[in-house]
Formats: C-alpha cells, structure tokens, sequence
C-alpha cells in the first residue's frame, strides 16, 4: 500500500504525513492563490454590477418624484440626511451623488444598447462618461472600452 500503514485491519488506514518543509510553496500553493484571486474578482465585479444597478433604481425612483411629485433639492437633501442616518456606515449618498443617480438614469434609461453596458462599468468610470460625453455613439465606445478593462483587470488576476 505504500504510503499506508494499517496496524489493525478494523482502523481505518493511517496515511503519512508530506514533510513540510520540503515543499515548494510556490509551486504547491500557486493554484490555491489562483483560486483566491478568481473569486475576488468575480466577487468584487458581482458586487461593483449590485452597486451600479443600485444606483440606477435609486435615480429611476428619484427621477419619478421630480416628475410626478415635483421633488427639488430640499426633499433630495433631506432624503440623504435619512438615509445616512438609518445607515451610518454607508457611503455615496451625498445630495450631489443622488442627484448624479438621478441624472445617470435618465441619460441611459431609454437607451438598449448603453443601459446594459453601465453596469459593467464603476461607478467613477460612468460619471466620467455620463459628464464629458455628448453622444451615445462616443459613450457607447468608451463604455465598452471601460468593460474590456474590468475584463483585462479580472484576466490579470486569473
């Protein structure tokens, strides 16, 4: 049986030991740090897509009180101050970022090829599209030329 010893044919076998301190950690480990690495990244672009689409609804339902119930800057601001109050720790909903949430909306909500794409894309990344770009084709090619570098990211970390 080579690596067993079976003292008692009733007792599971006994199996030895690999001596640690002969094994290369680089190379025994470097698969486990691969897998590590993947699932952050799969992680954090799950969680940067969660934030996104987030984002999106807060600004759809922001923008639909501004249409229907004529909400302004002091309802946006007070909707803040609640919200960071019941929830201290989370950060992004300064009135300026809600109203940016508003505006990332409606710049996109009518549209079938960029809305898709925002969520591939940071949150930072989109506010510099959205802010220094005027047409779609331009937003559309440096929406997906920002997607292909969360790709690129991810790969590298694969």
């Amino acid at each position: 049986m080579g690596d067993t010893v079976s003292p008692n044919k009733n007792l599971s076998p006994v199996v030895r030991e690999v001596d640690p301190a002969r094994l290369d950690p680089d190379r025994e480990f470097a698969p486990l740090l691969d897998i590590i690495e993947q699932a952050r990244s799969r992680a954090f672009r799950a969680v940067n897509r969660e934030l996104v689409g987030m984002y999106w609804d807060v600004g759809a339902y922001i923008s639909a009180k501004v249409k229907a119930e004529r909400w302004g800057r002091g309802v946006v601001t007070e909707f803040s101050h609640w919200v960071t109050s019941r929830l201290p720790d989370l950060g992004g909903f300064s009135p300026q970022n809600v109203w940016r949430m508003r505006q990332f909306y409606e710049t996109y909500q009518g549209s079938e090829k960029l809305s898709p794409l925002v969520r591939e894309v940071g949150w930072s990344s989109n506010l510099l599209i959205m802010g220094r770009l005027k047409s779609d084709e331009a937003k559309e090619f440096y929406l997906r030329l920002a997607a292909l570098a969360v790709e690129g990211d991810a790969a590298d970390g694969d």
